[in-house]
């Protein structure tokens, strides 16, 4: 077919195209103004709502002495689930712009020593206060103010340049990252911590060097609208070989299915979808490989889970400004990894690096995209903000459970011997039940 056919008839489709929007554009416009209005609504009603939570900033002492396993802080993050709204109503979510709540979890390391921080709504402190001293009555909990506030607000700046990132996972949200349970050993001696790698890091910092690490979660599930367990079981069934029934579409879809097969008639055959059917299909034997992705996919679902935003921040003078300790924190994240479950990986849309062909050429792009990234991504820290648009509008977040969060931030055990962390001396003691009172 010669081109200026082609072109005859791509032109043609055009025409059509525009004929059509000139008859029904009428009927199109007010569909597109209410959307538009909704979504610029719900934007305003959210962050007003947001602008309304009272935070509290605590710093967490930790014992010299800490015998538990990260179980411990399994049952704290799993008693974090009561602030989990198990779906909003109606009014809260359209009226009054409430959305589910979000709890920062912080390591800070600089050469004073290697800090705990969790910020928490106000609402919520004695939620937390309970939860930790149920599984170490010994550790101290006291309001702190914001460590980030004795940096400038505006890094990076002509002294100090700073890396970061977000750390998303690499396959779908079903799949697990390696847990604390694989570094368990019977033998005390072979027994390992997995946030020994992160405190070391942090514990050999030189002074002027300091490292955030930022841990945010908001409770999520099917009542919330989010499928990710359900989405483990039919990987689990495709897996085995078993087929699931296929839905019919629901007045949303099939509204959505009439207005393209409308707009798309001129063009080609309307497709309508295809009502419920029945497939079955026998099981299929797994060698073990495949039956450990099973029991790992299994038990993630299996427990709670929360939307994870991870950020990792390093700031140092621009004079001594080095990549090591960078890579020191990337490097401790990938002991979570497994080849073939799930692994983290720096978030492309977030590191402050920009590479190509573009900024190969163009320095002054490359500058100028990087230092907004860093920008972006300080500011974000500092406002513990949840993803890039802080809940005002939906997105995706990597799912982990309460399980994968104990394994990347707990209490170091006593055989993490990182020579700064911050551990107390001393326990705290009630008087005596008998002592006389006069």
């Amino acid at each position: 077919m010669k081109i200026g056919n082609l072109m005859d008839i791509l032109i043609g489709i055009i025409d059509s195209i525009v004929r059509i929007l000139g008859l029904i554009w009428w009927l199109i416009l007010p569909f597109f103004v209410f959307f538009l209005y909704w979504n610029l609504r719900m934007i305003y009603i959210r962050t007003r709502h947001i602008k309304t939570i009272q935070w509290s900033m605590f710093e967490i002492k930790i014992p010299k002495d800490i015998l538990k396993t990260p179980k411990a802080m399994e049952q704290i993050f799993s008693g974090l689930i009561a602030t989990y709204s198990f779906g909003l109503s109606s009014v809260d979510k359209y009226i009054d712009g409430k959305v589910e709540p979000w709890i920062s979890f912080e390591m800070m390391g600089h050469a004073g020593g290697v800090h705990f921080f969790v910020r928490i709504p106000s609402k919520f402190r004695n939620l937390l206060e309970s939860a930790i001293y149920a599984q170490y009555p010994a550790a101290e909990l006291h309001e702190a103010e914001d460590y980030t506030e004795h940096l400038s607000p505006n890094l990076p700046n002509e002294a100090y340049d700073i890396w970061g990132t977000d750390l998303i996972l690499s396959r779908e949200n079903y799949y697990p990252i390696r847990t604390y349970p694989f570094f368990e050993e019977t033998q005390e001696e072979k027994r390992l911590d997995p946030i020994a790698a992160i405190s070391e890091v942090m514990s050999n910092l030189n002074e002027d060097e300091t490292i955030w690490l930022q841990i945010l979660i908001s409770p999520t599930g099917e009542p919330s609208g989010n499928y990710w367990q359900k989405e483990g079981l039919e990987k689990i069934d495709e897996i085995a070989g078993r087929k699931t029934k296929k839905s019919g579409a629901g007045w949303g879809s099939s509204l959505w299915d009439w207005a393209r097969n409308i707009f798309w008639a001129p063009m080609e055959q309307p497709t309508w979808p295809e009502g419920k059917t029945e497939e079955i299909v026998l099981l299929r034997f797994l060698h073990p490989g495949e039956q450990e992705i099973v029991k790992a996919i299994s038990n993630k679902i299996s427990k709670f889970g929360f939307e994870t935003n991870i950020r990792f921040v390093y700031i140092d003078k621009r004079d001594n400004f080095t990549p090591v300790n960078v890579s020191a924190v990337i490097g401790a994240f990938q002991q979570f990894s497994t080849s073939d479950l799930n692994s983290f990986k720096p978030d492309r849309r977030t590191i402050t690096l920009k590479n190509g062909w573009l900024p190969k050429f163009f320095p002054k792009y490359k500058r100028l995209v990087e230092f907004s990234r860093k920008r972006r991504i300080f500011d974000g820290y500092v406002s513990r903000r949840f993803g890039k648009y802080n809940k005002r509008r939906p997105e995706k977040f990597p799912i982990l459970n309460i399980e994968e969060l104990a394994t990347i931030y707990h209490f170091p055990t006593m055989m993490v011997e990182a020579p700064r962390l911050r551990k107390l001396e001393a326990k705290k003691a009630g008087p005596p039940a008998e002592l006389p009172i006069e």
